[in-house]
C-alpha cells in the first residue's frame, strides 16, 4: 500500500477537492491523507463560498503528517490564494516528497473561479520546479502559456512552453477542444498523444481532481508516465459512463470497478443449527 497525500481544497459535495482525491487513492488500493487549503460550499450547480485556510494551519497540517508517515506520492490541487500557494511551496522545499502531481485548479467544473491574484506567480516559480507531472485543462493551459490553444498543434506548443517552467511531464487535457478530446503528454524531449472517447455525460465534476490524483497513485505504484496516464484515463471514462447521476454537474462513479466485483450473491442460503 502507498501512502498519498493530497493538498486541496474541500468540496462540500464530495465530487471534488479533496474527497474526490481520497476516493481515487481508496480505489487503487493507497492510504490517503489530506492538507486542506481551502473549504467550499459547492455542490453540482456552482461554488456558493470559499473560506481560505490560514498559512499556518496549512503548513500545521502538512507537519502533522510528514512527521509521522512516510509520503510516497503528494498531489497538489486548489491552492486559492497567493498566501496558501507560498505555504505550500514551503512544505515541499522543507520535506521534498520524490513524486509531485500538481493539478493548476484555477476554475470549476461550473464555471466558478476558485484561484486569486498571485496564487498563480507562485505556482509556476516555486511549485512546478519540483513537480514530476502538472495536467492543465486547456482554459489552464492558455493561461499558463500566454498563448491560445485551438488545435494538437497549439497544445504541443503550450506544452514546450510549462514545460520550460520545471515539471519533467506536462500533460495538456484536452476536453475543451472542439476537433476532439485528446490529451498530449510532454516529457521535454517528445509528445505522446492520448485519444480521448467523447462521453454524452453531465456527470464531469471533479474529473480533472479525480485524473491528476489516479496518476499520483499509478506513478507511486511503479508505472512509468504514459501507463500512469493511459490507465488514469481509463479509469475516469469508466467513472463517467457508470456515474450515479446526481445533480446538475455530477461527480463520477470513483467506486464502481471494486463495487461491481463486490455485489453479493443473492443466491446464497444460510443454513442455521437449531440448539436441541
Amino acid at each position: 500500500m502507498k501512502n498519498l497525500l493530497t493538498v486541496a481544497g474541500s468540496d462540500s459535495c464530495g465530487g471534488a477537492g479533496i474527497q474526490a482525491d481520497l476516493k481515487t487513492f481508496a480505489a487503487h488500493g493507497g492510504y490517503g491523507m489530506s492538507v486542506i487549503t481551502a473549504v467550499t460550499a459547492q455542490n453540482t450547480k456552482g461554488v456558493f463560498g470559499i473560506e481560505q485556510l490560514s498559512p499556518d494551519i496549512i503548513k500545521a497540517q502538512a507537519k502533522a503528517v510528514f512527521d509521522d508517515i512516510p509520503i510516497d506520492g503528494v498531489k497538489i490541487g486548489m491552492l486559492g490564494s497567493r498566501e496558501a500557494a507560498e505555504a505550500v511551496a514551503d512544505i515541499l522545499d522543507e520535506y521534498k516528497p520524490k513524486l509531485v502531481i500538481v493539478d493548476p485548479v484555477m476554475v470549476s467544473t461550473s464555471g466558478s473561479e476558485l484561484t486569486t491574484g498571485g496564487a498563480e506567480e507562485v505556482l509556476i516559480g516555486r511549485i512546478l520546479p519540483v513537480a514530476r507531472m502538472v495536467t492543465p485543462n486547456i482554459p489552464e493551459a492558455e493561461a499558463m502559456s500566454g498563448i491560445k490553444i485551438r488545435t494538437i498543434q497549439d497544445m504541443g506548443k503550450a506544452a514546450q512552453i510549462i514545460g520550460d517552467m520545471g515539471p519533467a511531464y506536462v500533460l495538456i487535457k484536452g476536453g475543451h477542444l472542439r476537433s476532439s478530446s485528446d490529451d498530449l503528454l510532454y516529457n521535454g524531449r517528445t509528445m505522446t498523444i492520448f485519444e480521448g472517447k467523447r462521453i454524452n455525460s453531465k456527470s464531469t465534476h471533479g474529473t480533472g481532481c479525480t485524473l491528476s490524483s489516479a496518476i499520483c497513485a499509478n506513478m507511486a505504484r511503479g508505472m512509468d508516465a504514459v501507463m500512469a496516464v493511459g490507465e488514469a484515463k481509463k479509469y475516469i471514462e469508466t467513472g463517467i459512463a457508470n456515474a450515479p447521476k446526481l445533480g446538475g454537474h455530477g461527480p463520477i462513479h470513483h467506486f464502481y470497478s471494486l463495487w461491481k466485483t463486490s455485489e453479493p450473491n443473492v443466491e446464497t442460503t444460510f443454513i442455521v443449527k437449531e440448539k436441541e
